[in-house]
């Protein structure tokens, strides 16, 4: 018996049932423009700064001076995302993003050679990314229905990943094309401004009383961390392999000096690690670990290291793409152990 066309199209309302909800439709576009225009000036901001500069150091202040106030206020930023309006903080996000995006542009239009104001920006670019990602994590539930809500996170997952591949690459293209930052700083602006109008068009959802803040309801996250002797494990061992064996911030250094090649090489290493993990992640989804999870998590963090190693002993460039991907693969793995066990 074959089926007839209501159970075809009750396929396709399966397959995709999230999209079947008008917000999650606006949260994902704004997701993958937000995604694509942080992406891209990443590429930007390493390449120009290692071009003015030309010492390694400032490379890994690029990163800290977004670490540190994400840091600092990961303790807070969870709380306001709980107690405000979660379309509301997204849509602050998204304008100082855009504001700051337009910034750089500005300081690069300008040609100077001093790098300080580009840390400045920085780190209000930190402050915002602090703030966006518990709100983005925490309006996704009110999107969708109940049922639909792990297909919402499949799809949301994957559309984060596919964004994470293309935005290095379209960053590294643009740079080159346009022979500077400027303009790619000008093109996240506009997806930073897409993504405000997009959540500005969402319903907003009320938020449940949790009543006040306290000293205890602050740091319950981490005293259950503290005292699950499993999920801390888990947790140091991705934090020690990656602070330890973090390539990226390395990769316009590698991509210059070593491998003699512009702006669009970086713009693909940069890629490169994610499309590792977007396939890993489609292969887990098939077949996820259902057993003997914390060998697996081990073994993933055992293959990182080794192909970081190939990584740091490659002088081309087909090489050193596979190695990266093959990091992203790896990390994967021991990000998916992870989250099972949180």
């Amino acid at each position: 018996m074959t089926a007839g066309p209501e159970s075809v199209g009750a396929g396709r309302v399966a397959w995709a049932a999230a999209f079947s909800h008008r917000d999650f439709r606006r949260f994902q576009g704004a997701r993958i423009l937000s995604v694509l225009g942080m992406q891209m000036q990443s590429v930007a901001i390493g390449w120009q700064i290692y071009s003015i500069t030309g010492r390694a150091l400032d490379l890994a202040w690029v990163g800290l001076a977004q670490f540190f106030p994400a840091a600092g206020l990961s303790l807070v930023t969870g709380h306001v995302a709980d107690r405000f309006d979660r379309r509301a903080i997204l849509a602050v996000c998204h304008a100082a993003m855009a504001g700051l995006s337009i910034a750089l542009m500005l300081v690069a239009r300008d040609g100077g050679t001093h790098v300080a104001p580009v840390y400045a920006v920085l780190v209000g670019i930190g402050v915002a990314r602090a703030f966006l990602g518990p709100a983005n994590q925490a309006l996704l539930p009110t999107l969708v229905s109940p049922e639909h809500f792990g297909n919402a996170v499949a799809w949301g997952s994957s559309l984060w990943q596919a964004a994470t591949v293309l935005g290095p690459m379209l960053g590294g293209v643009a740079y080159a094309a346009f022979a500077g930052p400027a303009r790619v700083y000008g093109m996240a602006a506009g997806c930073a401004l897409g993504a405000l109008v997009l959540v500005s068009t969402m319903r907003a959802r009320p938020i449940a009383s949790r009543g006040p803040a306290t000293r205890a309801s602050v740091l319950a996250g981490v005293r259950y961390v503290w005292t699950n002797q499993i999920v801390l494990g888990a947790i140091s061992l991705d934090l020690f392999a990656v602070l330890l064996g973090g390539a990226t911030a390395l990769l316009p250094i590698y991509a210059r000096d070593i491998l003699h090649l512009g702006p669009w090489a970086l713009g693909a290493l940069r890629a490169a690690p994610a499309a590792g993990a977007a396939v890993t992640g489609v292969l887990l989804a098939f077949r996820p670990i259902e057993r003997r999870a914390g060998r697996k998590m081990f073994l993933g963090v055992a293959v990182f290291g080794a192909a970081t190693i190939v990584f740091g002993l490659s002088t081309s460039f087909a090489p050193a793409l596979l190695a990266l991907v093959l990091i992203g693969a790896a990390d994967m793995v021991s990000v998916f152990v992870r989250s099972a066990l949180v």
